[in-house]
Parts: structure tokens; C-alpha cells; sequence
């Protein structure tokens, strides 16, 4: 999954970028408000995680002025990427105007790392429409509260980065993800791609889950039945 991270202060930027990487999430940080209003208007996340105290950041002129004027600029964009806010600010008029300017969920800080994973992942299951906090086809299933993947029940070993090409494979069944989409989700900026990273973290799936677990699409990109 790629996440956005809109946090000024370096330090806290700094470990959480670091944090969730190592939770398997391609994360992308900026630093103000006008970089992460035009960030979000010319690329696609699947979360962001946004502070409202945000500078409003060099040559901003008509852009948002703050993080709750990023959050209102993307909703009235009709952009439903799905929003956490994390901010200092604790009193109720500001939790208020933050769910009213459309945030899904709003974490103040400090906050312990594994709560902000645990709504991370119930924001992202309610954004896919799905109940259940387990992902599956055949008999394979994906739980990514306790990062564990089964066959028949018996546990498999998966790498951080193999993880998550399976999570978006099951998080859409049938759905055919392209190796770019897939890239997406594995690599923020500035990290090298190597050009045959998806075929590698493909062939290493197929090999612990069955050769026909992931199926491609010549030339389009790989799909996993949600009917085998």
C-alpha cells in the first residue's frame, strides 16, 4: 500500500516513514501544505496520514494554508482517498472540523505506533467496503493485523515485500493490477526499482503458494481468482 505522510517536524517524519516501511508500506513524506496539495492532486495513495499544523510551505500563493485546508482542497476535488488525521491538536472543535472537512479517522498526538497500524488497516477495510479484517481466496488467507499468511491452514513465510504484492493482489479478486500499479505499492521516492522486482516477488509467491495461485494477463499485468 502507498501511504502519504504530511508531517513538518522532521523527527517525527523521520521515524514514522521509517516505521512503516518496515510494516511493509511504500511511504512518501512532505513537509507542508502546499507539497502535499499538489502532490495529491497530480498522484494517487492509498492513505494519508495528516497533520493539521502544517506550515504552508514556499511559493504556496493560492494553495492551502494548513492541513485542514489540504484535507477540505482534496475532498472538494471529490477525491476520496482516505484520510487519518494525526495532530497535537486534542480539543473537540478541532477532532470536529477535522471529520467534518472529511477525515476517516483522527489520532492525536503522541500516539503508540501499533494504534495507528490497527486504524490504518480499519480505514483502509472500510474504504474497500469490507467487514472482515482477513483477506482470502482458495486456501490462501492473508492477515495482515498479525502479518501472517496460511495455505490450508499451515503457516508461509513471506518477505516484507512480498507481502504486500499479495495484499493488493487479494485486497481486489479478480481485479488484474498492472506491474506499475504494483511498483506503486512496493517503492516510495527515491528508492531504486530494479526493473524485474515484481517478476522476482511473482515468481517467489507462485513458488510457496502453488504455481497457478497468481494468474497474468500478457502484457496487462497479474490478477489472483477469487473463485479458485
Amino acid at each position: 500500500m502507498r501511504l502519504l505522510l504530511v508531517e513538518d517536524d522532521r523527527m517525527i517524519g523521520e521515524s514514522l516513514q521509517r516505521a512503516l516501511r518496515l510494516e511493509g508500506y511504500a511511504v512518501d513524506w512532505v513537509r507542508d501544505a502546499a507539497a502535499a496539495d499538489g502532490t495529491l492532486a497530480s498522484e494517487r495513495f492509498d492513505l494519508v496520514l495528516l497533520d493539521l499544523g502544517l506550515p504552508p510551505g514556499a511559493g504556496a500563493g493560492a494553495r492551502p494554508a494548513d492541513g485542514l485546508a489540504v484535507l477540505r482542497a482534496l475532498r472538494a476535488r471529490r477525491d476520496a482517498t482516505p484520510v487519518i488525521v494525526l495532530t497535537a491538536r486534542d480539543a473537540r472543535g478541532d477532532r470536529v472540523a477535522g471529520l467534518d472537512a472529511g477525515a476517516d479517522d483522527y489520532l492525536v498526538k503522541p500516539f503508540e505506533l501499533d494504534e495507528l497500524n490497527a486504524r490504518i488497516r480499519a480505514v483502509l477495510r472500510r474504504h474497500a467496503g469490507r467487514a472482515e479484517p482477513v483477506l482470502s481466496a482458495g486456501a490462501v488467507t492473508l492477515d495482515p493485523a498479525n502479518r501472517r499468511v496460511t495455505r490450508d491452514g499451515t503457516a508461509v513465510t513471506l518477505s516484507a515485500r512480498e507481502f504486500a504484492v499479495l495484499e493488493a493482489l487479494l485486497a481486489k479478486p479478480g481485479a488484474v493490477l498492472s506491474r506499475s500499479q504494483l511498483e506503486d505499492r512496493l517503492y516510495g521516492w527515491g528508492e531504486e526499482i530494479e526493473s524485474n522486482a515484481v517478476s522476482v516477488y511473482i515468481h517467489q509467491l507462485r513458488r510457496k503458494l502453488g504455481a497457478d495461485f497468481i494468474r497474468n494477463v500478457r502484457g496487462v499485468g497479474y490478477f489472483v481468482d477469487g473463485a479458485s
